[in-house]
């Protein structure tokens, strides 16, 4: 395959992958799927993200994109049309999804497994011990289960009002990124066997035509990929230069080419070093030089990430 195609690291289950998966049927492209494990290890996977831990990774050659949130700027700046962002401006609707996500996102939790009952203990361990550094049994999560539902019921509520004069999707006639933060937050809640306590819960009713509609966008057209092939593309490819004119005023005191490490400040915050390439408005741009695969370089989001030297 070309060393510059699109390849999605992800599995069926992450919510967060299906975001990206739904964006990836929105631009209806073509992609390699290259499925992981749910929990660490993934050794095939470290080499290309120096360790990060969060599912979904989209691979183009040499570049490696963390997180959704630098996730779908990529791909709306490789693929422009059809734009994620139509209708809303693209600062608004990143800044939107942004906020959604973080402040639902252990409130969906509570949700889910009220309804679902435990998941597995080694998945209920690692996600407390390495990752949301919170228990998400449903023993712990009980006692808060009225006022998570009430913090899901009140998005919902604006989520309805905002689909009220019939348009089909947030921006309009056309669906874009906010549609897909909102829809992979209820994807997880209505992943229960049975959905329909859920929908009465959170008065779904109202919103489950444009729910249809969301996930009528598909996947694109994935193929199947291993890790192996993967790694051969980014060692066949070069990354993509970095426009040193987008970068913003130094914030930090680090300079292009110091060592610095990039973590997450919510969840799973295992530290990536690598030396920095830029900071934009956007985007935190890493180099790592891997003794296999070469020069790498490493994409974050601005926005939920700290950068420090070292």
């Amino acid at each position: 395959m070309s060393a510059h195609a699109i390849i999605l690291h992800h599995y069926p289950f992450s919510p967060y992958a299906e975001k990206v998966r739904l964006a990836l049927g929105l631009k209806g492209l073509d992609w390699g799927s290259v499925e992981v494990a749910v929990m660490p290890p993934r050794p095939l996977l470290d080499p290309l993200t120096g360790g990060y831990r969060r599912i979904p990774v989209l691979q183009v050659g040499a570049d490696i994109y963390c997180d959704t949130n630098a996730i779908l700027p990529a791909l709306e700046r490789l693929h422009p049309e059809p734009s994620l962002y139509p209708g809303l401006n693209s600062g608004l609707a990143k800044a939107l999804s942004f906020g959604l996500e973080r402040d639902l996102w252990l409130a969906v939790i509570g949700v889910l497994v009220h309804h679902m009952g435990d998941l597995p203990e080694a998945f209920l361990r690692d996600r407390k011990d390495d990752y949301l550094y919170v228990d998400i049994s449903r023993g712990a999560m009980e006692p808060d289960f009225a006022r998570n539902a009430q913090r899901v019921g009140a998005w919902i509520a604006w989520l309805a009002e905002a689909l009220a004069d019939g348009r089909g999707f947030l921006g309009g006639d056309r669906a874009g990124a906010v549609d897909l933060a909102h829809y992979h937050l209820l994807s997880l809640m209505r992943s229960v066997a049975d959905p329909a306590p859920v929908d009465r819960l959170l008065g779904l009713a109202p919103i489950l035509g444009w729910y249809a509609r969301v996930k009528g966008l598909g996947h694109g057209r994935p193929h199947a990929l291993t890790a192996e092939e993967a790694l051969a593309a980014a060692r066949a490819a070069e990354p993509a230069p970095i426009d040193s004119a987008n970068a913003v005023p130094d914030l930090i005191g680090i300079a292009p080419g110091e060592p610095v490490t990039v973590t997450p400040d919510d969840f799973a915050r295992v530290p990536v070093q690598g030396r920095l390439v830029a900071i934009e408005a956007g985007r935190i741009v890493i180099r790592r030089d891997d003794p296999d695969l070469g020069a790498l370089h490493l994409h974050f989001p601005r926005a939920g990430f700290v950068v420090a030297a070292g």
